[in-house]
């Protein structure tokens, strides 16, 4: 054949085939010609001239684009010649609009998703945009179509020019431009047109905002709940994840017009957040808070997930036209952490075997590990996706079916589940914490009414004295004891101490003290052999507590004996008594108190204390000190005064003050005690 073409004799017909060729494809493209728009709308299908590049003089109408490349318009480039390709590229298409006899509408112009920042022209002329091309680049996703007024067109050029930004680690590299065929139309029928497309996005989103609903209830609910009781850490990390993925759903899939670098910029910390309040939250439901090192290695692993969470969103916020290589690859080494990590609920739930847990907490630590371990692995295996060609992420997001329009995949389904099982688990949680508060509060309450039991109604009246008390408990029940028994010779025996330590602990040793002191009151009124008794009792049972205290044998005529373990050293008038140090009572079975005697004169004060009013904190961090006490005595306040004035300055410990004045001869005796109803805890 080749040798006939060459003799000759097939050489006229060759030589037309060729030159009718090159004609058909340097011949300018044949017009789309859109008539009979009545109310109804055409698509702008078929193929397109198409050129990478930029140039503006690409916009004009006299342009010979006859040896552009042709590509359709169904797809984006990516998926069809150019994979791969970020940057400039421009679609154009010659289009004929005739007129209809007897219909006289403007014409509007309906433009799909494009990706990412584009310019329309029509005849050379801008008619519309969306975001904006460089230098400064920004764009948008996840936009419902725009609307572009064409009037009364004609015939012309439509023209796009599109920017495609720099792929990220993890991209597919399959975009770009154009993914369906715009529409023209009558204005009104493209405005229906729109309208029946948010019905349709709004009705296929329905199951996803009743989930955002219920987040948004549970931020609610969960953080005044947790306000209440700052103890339900649990309601706290249930709020915090429900905050998260609320917040990544605000910023990220309400077609809100947030640019795209700002939604990825606010998601990939949001993740992050929400990936350690499940950690959390497995650590408290599996009741691993308490140990050695788990909390720890938490909070170690949270900071390094914000980090790189933090850092990977910053990044997203930088010029990608420029060293684009340099930040995809940053991109992919700050997202190997955050995927590695999405394991560590599988070492949360191994150091749990073995604990005798309900099934709601067992079932959201399995969910909560699965759901991470699908986002991980869709993650690790969408990285560098444009070079290894995996399909394994696309398949394990792949549509499994649909209800109502609403699409439901993998991570979807495990996502919805997991909401359901944190609830119940929460739930769940909160009720046993409930009950178990609600014993603790029993017996509290037990302890408060045992103890007002013992605190003395009245006073018993002194001959010679003059009697004030109070007593101000820190807690609902508190350590802080003191006896004033009445002897039958006229004496009077005053026991003041404190018990180490607050709370229920401290308020069963001050029950077991007062009832040693009434039953060795009976029989001893040497103040040093009580405390030797009461050392004695006390010794093996606080378990490295102590109790300080002090004992007073008072005579009607102002003789007094005193003893002291450890106690703080009562005031006579302005100066502070001195006595032996001895160590409290509880810690040497075997520990001696020595006696100090001194006497009443008329109208002497003697001010008793425990150290709950030297250690009376302010907000500054100053305590009450000797210096504000011997300032307070020197003004002669009764005991409420005394007390009063502490608990204003910063109540820290339980106050108790007794004061004690000596009277003239045949002046009545007075007493006054204050101890506050169903929060006292002395005896």
């Amino acid at each position: 054949m080749i040798r006939r073409i060459l003799q000759g004799k097939l050489l006229p017909a060759f030589v037309f085939f060729v030159f009718a060729t090159l004609v058909a494809a340097a011949a300018p493209p044949e017009p789309l010609n859109i008539h009979g728009l009545g109310k109804g709308t055409v698509a702008l299908d078929g193929d397109w001239q198409f050129h990478l590049g930029d140039n503006p003089a690409w916009a004009s109408p006299a342009l010979d684009d006859s040896g552009w490349e042709r590509i359709g318009v169904d797809k984006p480039w990516g998926y069809q010649t150019h994979f791969g390709y970020t940057g400039y590229a421009w679609y154009r298409r010659h289009v004929n609009f005739l007129p209809v006899a007897g219909v006289d509408s403007d014409l509007a112009l309906l433009l799909p998703p494009i990706d990412d920042a584009y310019e329309v022209y029509w005849n050379g002329t801008l008619i519309g945009h969306l975001g904006k091309l460089p230098p400064r680049p920004f764009y948008y996703r996840n936009l419902p179509a725009q609307i572009l007024q064409l009037g009364h067109p004609g015939a012309g050029v439509l023209a796009f020019r599109v920017w495609k930004a720099p792929y990220f680690s993890a991209d597919s590299g399959e975009s770009g431009g154009l993914h369906r065929p715009p529409l023209v139309g009558p204005a009104d029928a493209i405005t229906a047109y729109k309208g029946n497309l948010n019905f349709q996005w709004l009705r296929g989103r329905l199951f996803a905002f009743a989930v955002q609903l219920i987040y948004a209830l549970i931020v609610f609910l969960g953080f005044l709940a947790w306000f209440r009781n700052r103890a339900q850490r649990v309601l706290l990390w249930m709020s915090v994840w429900a905050s998260a993925l609320l917040l990544s759903a605000f910023f990220g899939s309400l077609r809100l017009p947030f640019t795209s670098a700002l939604a990825n910029a606010l998601a990939q910390p949001l993740l992050s957040v929400a990936d350690i309040a499940i950690w959390f939250l497995l650590l408290y439901l599996l009741e691993l808070d308490r140990h050695r090192f788990l909390p720890r290695w938490t909070r170690i692993l949270a900071c390094i997930s914000i980090f790189c969470g933090a850092t990977d969103g910053l990044l997203v916020l930088l010029d990608w036209s420029g060293p684009v290589k340099m930040l995809q690859i940053a991109d992919a080494v700050l997202t190997l952490p955050t995927m590695l990590i999405e394991a560590y609920p599988l070492v949360l739930i191994g150091f749990a075997i073995g604990k005798r847990l309900d099934t709601a907490r067992w079932l959201m630590a399995i969910l909560a590990a699965l759901t991470q371990l699908t986002l991980g692995f869709q993650n690790f295996t969408s990285q560098g996706v444009r070079f290894t060609h995996w399909t394994i992420s696309q398949k394990v997001g792949a549509l499994l079916f649909t209800i109502g329009g609403n699409s439901f995949d993998l991570v979807t389904l495990e996502f919805s589940f997991l909401l359901i099982s944190i609830v119940y688990a929460v739930y769940r949680y909160s009720i046993e914490q409930s009950e178990r508060q609600g014993v603790l509060e029993q017996e509290f309450k037990s302890a408060q009414e045992l103890q007002q039991v013992l605190i003395p109604e009245t006073l018993p009246s002194l001959d010679g004295y003059a009697v004030t008390s109070a007593y101000r408990p820190a807690q609902q029940v508190g350590g802080d004891f003191f006896q004033l028994i009445a002897q039958p010779d006229g004496s009077a025996l005053l026991v003041l101490g404190d018990v180490s330590g607050k709370g229920l602990k401290a308020a069963m040793t001050v029950s077991l003290i007062v009832g040693t002191i009434r039953t060795v009151a009976e029989t001893v009124d040497d103040p040093a052999e009580i405390l030797s008794i009461l050392n004695r009792r006390l010794y093996g049972r606080l378990k490295d507590g102590f109790v300080t205290c002090l004992a007073l044998r008072l005579d009607p005529d102002g003789e007094c004996i005193l003893a002291n373990a450890g106690h703080p050293a009562p005031f006579l008038n302005k100066t502070e008594l001195s006595s032996p140090g001895a160590l409290p009572l509880g810690l040497d079975p075997t520990a001696e108190y020595e006696k100090v005697q001194f006497r009443l004169a008329v109208g002497d004060r003697l001010t008793l204390y425990t150290d709950g009013l030297l250690e009376a904190r302010n907000p500054a961090g100053d305590i009450f000190s000797f210096e504000r006490l011997r300032a307070l005595i020197a003004t002669q306040p009764d005991a409420k005064q005394a007390t009063d004035a502490a608990v204003a300055f910063g109540q820290d410990d339980d106050i108790t003050v007794i004061i004690l004045t000596r009277l003239a001869p045949g002046v009545e005796p007075t007493t006054s005690l204050l101890t506050p109803a169903l929060v006292s805890s002395g005896a």
